[in-house]
């Protein structure tokens, strides 16, 4: 029986049950596969007979986990990666050709952004770029040889949103593929296969394990795409480790109930920020002063739980902010229980010229916040005095 409750799915979705019955799904910490006899290894192979042959193909945790993410996202198939970037390179990788053109939101994950002007340019895939406010200008940057639709909503670091039912219409209408970067919502906040996507890819490694121990990603959509992705990390062995499913998987059981709490967190501490005389402002999709409040009402269950704030002051008063901090924690990462603060000015988008990083929205006073699971008045507590 097939739940339809996000909750029940994310508990009750598991692999066959071994002789043993145990209630949670073991881990298969094995690399390979024993075959019942020639027929069955000639057929495997041949006839690519669905089991599991090789961990590098499929392997039981990782098929449970994948499930999972099908049926929050309501998509058909899907295939999972040893972290996210390795989802994004795989799934473009094994769609384009030599001569294809992407048409990207400018606001996407650093690393993203590497791959479309650094890597793909060497097999003559190229990339054209809108603004999270130029979305009636995507169309004029269609041409003849673009294939895909790109973008990521809510955006990294500002926390931009972009309306995905319209994205959805123009790609439908210029017979695209809408690939969403969906991590920062996650499946239990929003579902872009509703609005037109056609793949969603997650970087697991962040809100869907949720307390910073493993690496993963996911991408999910319709059954033909997925066959070729699936293909292309088959032989270029791109693959998620059986241990990392397994947890992975686990986690997804307390999805839903971290999100509530992350998201009660986040908008409370939204609402503290936007009355701190020290900040110009501050962005969390769900705050009604956000540009984009009623997209994101429309298409997001809550707001999530990054949370960007510029200091009054400049990079100076932002490097002076993160050194004052002294409960949260001060990394790169984000999703996790634990609330981490990143000033991205000075580290993660550092190399970025001053232009570049206006482009996307990261100012010299811009704050990431990714709230954690933490009493929200700690965390109020620590970034009040952090300012002071």
């Amino acid at each position: 029986m097939k739940n339809k409750n996000f909750e029940t799915q994310a508990i009750k979705t598991q692999i066959q049950r071994s002789q043993f019955l145990e209630h949670s799904s073991p881990l298969y910490l094995s690399s390979s596969f024993v075959f019942e006899d020639a027929e069955d290894m000639r057929a495997s192979f041949a006839d690519e007979k669905e089991r599991n042959i090789y961990s590098r193909f499929s392997n039981p945790n990782t098929s449970e986990f994948v499930e999972k993410i099908c049926q929050m996202e309501g998509a058909e198939q899907g295939c999972a990666f040893a972290s996210g970037m390795a989802a994004i390179y795989s799934t473009l990788s094994a769609l384009l050709n030599s001569g294809d053109h992407i048409v990207s939101a400018r606001s996407v994950f650093g690393s993203t952004h590497t791959l479309f002007t650094k890597y793909f340019p060497k097999w003559d895939i190229t990339t054209s770029y809108f603004g999270v406010t130029e979305v009636d200008k995507i169309e004029s940057l269609i041409t003849p040889s673009t294939k895909v639709l790109f973008a990521e909503s809510p955006t990294n670091p500002a926390v931009d949103v972009l309306d995905l039912e319209l994205l959805g219409q123009i790609a439908k209408k210029h017979n695209l593929l809408l690939i969403i970067d969906n991590c920062f919502a996650t499946p239990y906040l929003q579902n872009p296969i509703k609005f037109g996507a056609d793949l969603v890819i997650h970087s697991a490694t962040k809100l869907m394990d949720g307390q910073g121990r493993v690496l993963g990603g996911v991408t999910v959509g319709t059954a033909e795409l997925i066959q070729e992705i699936y293909l292309f990390s088959r032989n270029t062995g791109p693959s998620l480790s059986a241990f990392n499913a397994w947890v992975l998987s686990k986690s997804l059981e307390t999805l839903a109930v971290r999100l509530d709490r992350h998201c009660e967190n986040a908008l409370k501490v939204a609402e503290f920020l936007e009355e701190h005389e020290k900040v110009n402002w501050v962005r969390y999709p769900f705050l009604k002063s956000h540009p984009q409040y009623e997209i994101a009402k429309r298409q997001m269950k809550a707001g999530g739980n990054i949370v960007a704030f510029e200091i009054k002051g400049g990079i100076e008063k932002g490097r002076q902010f993160i050194d004052a901090i002294k409960m949260c924690s001060l990394s790169a990462n984000l999703g996790d229980t634990r609330t981490i603060v990143t000033h991205p000015a000075s580290t993660t988008h550092s190399k970025l010229s001053e232009t570049d990083r206006l482009n996307v929205s990261i100012t010299d006073g811009l704050v990431r916040v990714s709230v954690g699971l933490e009493h929200v008045n700690d965390v109020i507590d620590d970034l009040n005095q952090a300012l002071n």
